[in-house]
């Protein structure tokens, strides 16, 4: 498996560049991608992205911009000049937000995949209730898509349980990126909309991000094994011919 058809992505949840650098020694980038999100981050820099692709990593960096459309441009074209894989955004900062940071990428010879966080994993219809949005979440993460998709965007962020409904919502094409993963048997932590890899998968997920059932393992490239012995065929995922 090379990882143009791989669709793990690996969250590296760590405080520090050093843990997440001897995870990612035992793991094999031809069989997944790595996540680096707010917090590796903002403590180690763009170093350890760089220090992580020099191990053969595709790297999604997952800061979620939400700002004024000027800033998160800017801050979307030094991801790009980074080298990253992918980067992602608020879809809820709206179309010229995001319309923005599709211009600032475009600057560079080979642009990152963009894609646009819908609606968080750890919320749910009260949680949307509470800050003023009417029904359901699959009717704001469907609204969101097409948002998205419209702003020229690559795909989305969503949770399993909205997967169903995007199939009407945006062309298959639409990248789906799906957290809220976990193995049979494995905790939900913190997210509250969830379902198995092989249930994402098989309901349109082009790529699922999976943290601690890998990361903690005792034998991480052996729980990744496991999983990827677990899943369906994925589908055909956008332009992988490119990256």
């Amino acid at each position: 498996m090379s990882n143009i058809d791989a669709p793990i992505i690996v969250a590296l949840d760590f405080a520090q560049a050093l843990p997440a650098l001897e995870l990612a020694k035992r793991l094999d980038p031809a069989r997944c991608q790595l996540k680096v999100g707010k917090e590796l981050f903002t403590r180690e820099g763009p170093e350890v992205v760089v220090a992580l692709q020099d191990l053969g990593f595709r790297i999604f960096l997952d800061l979620k911009f939400h700002d004024i459309p000027n800033t998160v441009a800017g801050a979307c074209r030094a991801a790009a000049d980074l080298g990253v894989w992918m980067v992602n955004v608020h879809a809820s900062g709206g179309r010229k937000m995001m319309e923005a940071a599709r211009e600032a990428v475009d600057t560079v010879a080979t642009p990152p995949l963009l894609i646009a966080v819908t609606l968080l994993t750890s919320l749910d219809s009260a949680d949307l209730h509470d800050i003023g949005i009417d029904g359901q979440p699959d009717e704001h993460v469907s609204r969101l898509a097409q948002l998205a998709h419209g702003c020229g965007l690559d795909g989305v962020v969503c949770s399993p349980m909205e997967l169903a409904s995007l199939a009407n919502a945006v062309p298959k094409s639409f990248l789906r990126v799906t957290p809220g993963v976990r193995p049979a048997g494995k905790d939900d932590g913190d997210q509250k909309r969830v379902a198995t890899p092989a249930q994402a998968l098989a309901n349109g997920a082009h790529y699922l991000v999976i943290g601690r059932p890998i990361t903690q393992a005792p034998d991480p490239a052996a729980a990744l094994a496991t999983i990827e012995s677990q899943l369906p065929t994925p589908p055909k995922k956008p332009g992988s011919e490119s990256y």
